[in-house]
């Protein structure tokens, strides 16, 4: 533990200005935040004048805050607290997550390492991947039905990202690196596993940390459009449709407090690695 505190220490000493900067920017936030919503409601410091109809669609970022504690403790939509469509919605994005990396990062390696196979896959995946994922969202819950439609679209929103870039990773690996391999009587199977695939693991955890951002929000649409079970999609959807507009925004805070964990997350990993493999 006094390892951790002094790491701690000299990373808050060597980053003082950047974090004041950041609680500056947060708290900037807030009181903006305040202003417009004392301004809608008529509060002070506005006269009651300004007050409009639609003030409630904006409560007070307290409110907000009250909301989301009270959320984990009491049944909030569907019978379920924050919890429970926590838990929903993070095993539909563990699933397309789990089905995106088991296809996307073998037919990257492929496509990165071998013409034939980029002359194959390469029309059918510039078909596709200028279409936005939420595009399919209709037609993946009718084919897929509530639970799988969510899913699938969670797969297509972070399999491109993470297939173009281990195919770039793929592509770019030092040709030297290759020759001094061959030299030194490597086989094939030896480079690929000794040479490619750490060669490739930044470009790879490049294109998670960005797959899951998307993944994220493909999730939440899905969610709003159609599902079965819970989800934070749903809680922010249902929501909005009971008026609930404090409980709506709590469900808009967790989505994005999620998506900071689990990039977050992706992010450590992908530094580690790029020391590891030397790539820093």
């Amino acid at each position: 533990m006094s390892g951790i505190s002094v790491r701690l220490r000299r990373a808050i000493s060597e980053n003082w200005f950047q974090l004041l900067l950041s609680a500056a920017a947060i708290i900037v936030f807030l009181v903006g935040w305040w202003l417009y919503a004392a301004y809608l409601h008529g509060d002070w410091p506005f006269p009651r004048s300004t007050r409009v109809v639609t003030a409630e669609y904006l409560p007070y970022w307290w409110d907000v805050l009250a909301a989301f504690a009270r959320s984990f403790t009491e049944p909030v939509i569907s019978g379920l607290p924050m919890t429970g469509h926590i838990i929903a919605s993070l095993r539909r994005i563990l699933l397309g997550f789990v089905l995106a990396l088991v296809t996307a990062v073998p037919l990257g390696l492929l496509m990165g390492r071998s013409r034939n196979a980029e002359a194959a896959a390469r029309p059918i995946v510039e078909l596709f991947r200028p279409i936005p994922p939420l595009a399919f969202v209709p037609i993946f819950l009718v084919v897929f039905r509530f639970f799988w439609g969510p899913v699938a679209i969670v797969f297509l929103g972070i399999f491109f990202p993470v297939l173009l870039n281990v195919r770039l990773g793929a592509k770019s690996v030092d040709p030297v690196l290759l020759d001094a391999a061959r030299t030194l009587g490597a086989k094939r199977r030896t480079i690929f596993t000794k040479v490619v695939l750490p060669y490739t693991m930044p470009y790879f955890m490049t294109g998670i940390t960005l797959g899951l951002g998307i993944g994220w929000m493909c999730i939440v649409a899905a969610e709003m459009l159609g599902t079965v079970g819970g989800g934070v999609g749903y809680l922010i959807y249902a929501a909005n449709e009971q008026s609930h507009y404090d409980v709506m925004f709590a469900g808009m805070l967790m989505i994005a407090i999620l998506s900071v964990l689990t990039t977050g997350v992706a992010e450590l990993t992908e530094r580690w690695l790029r020391r590891w493999t030397g790539l820093r």
